[in-house]
């Protein structure tokens, strides 16, 4: 096991990487010391895992909700039926939310936690690569809006993060190449040589090979955990995590949340974050090709065949990044260095758009 911080002085917390989390009762009850909890799971997660948890808190007052699976549900009406259970449950200031899933589980649990009662402890135990990397760290909490996506939410920072990687032993290959997705944009913003490391190392990755993933979530965490550290809330660097999320979150949003897994919606969104970069001078061709290569040793899409890229530019201008009226677009100077382009030109991003395949 390996263990990172997250240096918020008063709301620093542990995140845990290793195999047999999920078994190991006495990791698990330092970690969460609540008399009361509520897990939140999913129909896929939680009859993998569900029983395991609870097991070991067999002397606690312990109630689940279940949700369906899948980014639709990941709405204010899932959100209420968490805080419907935590009231109608007598549950008090001093539970404690247990998210026990992926990134939709664990940005929902997240935010009814910041709201019931005004704030109560929450513990993020993600279950797909995705969540282990990303969505689990940095107090990103949320739920989705019809014409948004992440457009109701909160700041809000769990007591801890235990991320079980043998939990991905049952992703699906989808599953699996969404989450790299996020683990190559930490390489393109922010570090060269985990990025020319991954270019090796795909293809073991997407194998399940243990060293190489306990690598890739270890450095995915310690750099996105240096951000969180420095910008918590997102009024400077932070906003360098959102390459290719700009992007992406208006294809999910132009699909109906669900054709298009988050992760893969961020993969093309790197892309064209990517080309975004080249058409305006600051990245070469040759990188864009390293780029689409990696992407595509991940099972990643790069194309968006047929969507509508009048539509997308509107969804797009809806994004939490702008400010006043203006887009913010995270996008690159080379790789490892992300950077935010105020007002991108709205013909050049429609280039782009086309350029993938948005009629």
């Amino acid at each position: 096991m390996e263990t990172l911080q997250v240096a918020l002085d008063e709301r620093s917390y542990p995140i845990l990487i290793g195999p047999d989390l999920l078994t190991d009762g006495t990791i698990l009850r330092a970690h969460i010391q609540a008399a009361q909890l509520l897990v939140v799971s999913n129909e896929v997660v939680a009859p993998l895992f569900l029983d395991r948890l609870t097991g070991r808190f067999t002397d606690r007052h312990v109630a689940t909700v279940i949700l369906p699976d899948g980014e639709a549900h990941k709405s204010l009406e899932s959100f209420s039926q968490v805080m419907d259970t935590l009231v109608s449950a007598r549950f008090h200031r001093d539970c404690c939310v247990v998210a026990l899933g992926g990134g939709v589980v664990g940005d929902l649990a997240g935010f009814a936690a910041a709201c019931y009662q005004r704030g109560v402890d929450y513990v993020q135990i993600p279950t797909t690569l995705l969540a282990q990397v990303d969505s689990s760290v940095g107090g990103k909490t949320a739920v989705n809006h019809p014409r948004g996506k992440n457009l109701i939410g909160a700041f809000y920072q769990p007591r801890c993060v235990l991320a079980d990687t043998n939990t991905l032993k049952t992703l699906p290959p989808r599953e699996l190449s969404a989450g790299l997705a996020e683990v190559i944009k930490y390489g393109l913003i922010l570090d060269g040589e985990f990025f020319c490391w991954l270019e090796d190392h795909i293809a073991a990755l997407r194998e399940l090979e243990p060293h190489a993933l306990r690598t890739a979530i270890r450095r995915s965490c310690e750099l996105k955990a240096l951000i969180v550290a420095e910008d918590e809330r997102e009024a400077g660097r932070r906003a360098l995590l959102n390459l290719g999320h700009t992007f992406g979150h208006a294809i999910e949003a132009a699909t109906g949340y669900g054709e298009w897994l988050h992760g893969e919606a961020v993969g093309a969104g790197l892309l064209l974050a990517a080309k975004f970069a080249a058409r305006s001078g600051t990245l070469s061709d040759a990188d864009v090709a390293r780029i689409e290569s990696v992407l595509k040793a991940a099972a990643l899409p790069t194309s968006i065949d047929g969507l509508a890229a009048e539509q997308l530019l509107d969804l797009m201008a809806l994004d939490k990044k702008t400010r006043r009226g203006e887009l913010r677009l995270i996008t690159l100077t080379g790789i490892g260095a992300g950077s935010i382009v105020n007002n991108p030109p709205r013909h050049r991003l429609m280039e782009v758009l086309k350029d993938c395949g948005a009629v």
